[in-house]
Formats: C-alpha cells, sequence, structure tokens
C-alpha cells in the first residue's frame, strides 16, 4: 500500500509539472539550467509533499502562492506543511504570484541569494 501511495504522489507530481500555473511558469524559465550553479527541481515530492520548486543542495523549497493561500483553511494547511518541512530541515520561502507575474527576474535573483547563502552555510558547516 506505501508503495502505491508513493507512485502516487511521484505521477502527481509530473502532471504538476506538464501544467504549470502562469506565475510557476515564469519563475521556470529563469531557474531553469543551473543559474550561478544552483539546481531547482519543479514540482518535486518530499514527504506527503509536492513542492512548486526544491533545491536539494541548500535545502529550500520554494512556494509560489496565488490568492487561495489566504483563506484560512489552505493557510491553516501552509503552516502544517512548513512546519512539516522545517523538521525536516527544509526551508521555505513563500512568494506571492502576483509578484512573480509583476517582476519574475527580482523574485528569481531573491531566490537564488537566499539558495546560495544557505548553501554556503551548509559547505561551513561540514568544514
Amino acid at each position: 500500500m506505501e508503495a502505491k501511495r508513493y507512485r502516487l504522489k511521484y505521477e502527481l507530481a509530473r502532471t504538476f509539472r506538464r501544467a504549470l500555473t502562469p506565475p510557476e511558469a515564469r519563475l521556470s524559465v529563469r531557474l531553469k539550467g543551473r543559474p550561478k550553479g544552483i539546481h531547482f527541481r519543479r514540482q518535486h515530492a518530499i514527504g506527503p509533499y509536492i513542492l512548486d520548486f526544491y533545491c536539494a543542495a541548500a535545502p529550500l523549497a520554494v512556494e509560489v502562492d496565488g490568492s487561495v493561500h489566504d483563506e484560512d483553511d489552505v493557510a491553516r494547511r501552509d503552516e502544517r506543511r512548513t512546519a512539516w518541512l522545517q523538521e525536516q530541515n527544509v526551508m521555505v520561502h513563500r512568494i506571492a504570484g502576483a509578484d512573480v507575474m509583476y517582476d519574475p527576474d527580482t523574485a528569481a535573483t531573491d531566490i537564488l541569494e537566499i539558495a546560495a547563502k544557505r548553501i554556503a552555510l551548509s559547505a561551513d558547516r561540514k568544514i
């Protein structure tokens, strides 16, 4: 049963990768191709969740939030998701989809800076 659930989640992530929202698509173009040597995965499954973008080297999850995330029940789910990811040592960076649509270059630059800082901190701890 666990293997079936695992497979279904990865199939769902694959489906999501083929149907990005407009803000996710704009951001994806800017994070594609390892900018500054940093690799991001789109619609990455981790634990019980599928993340919009994930950088394993950082470890950093980027969530592009539309207006639906302002609703109480969705906001509570987001809080649980963030808490679970933080327990796994994954930082969650949330960015409004409207901000990505308005200025995708700045959004991508900010995300890359956060990832680079986390990668540097990780490297410092290993020394």
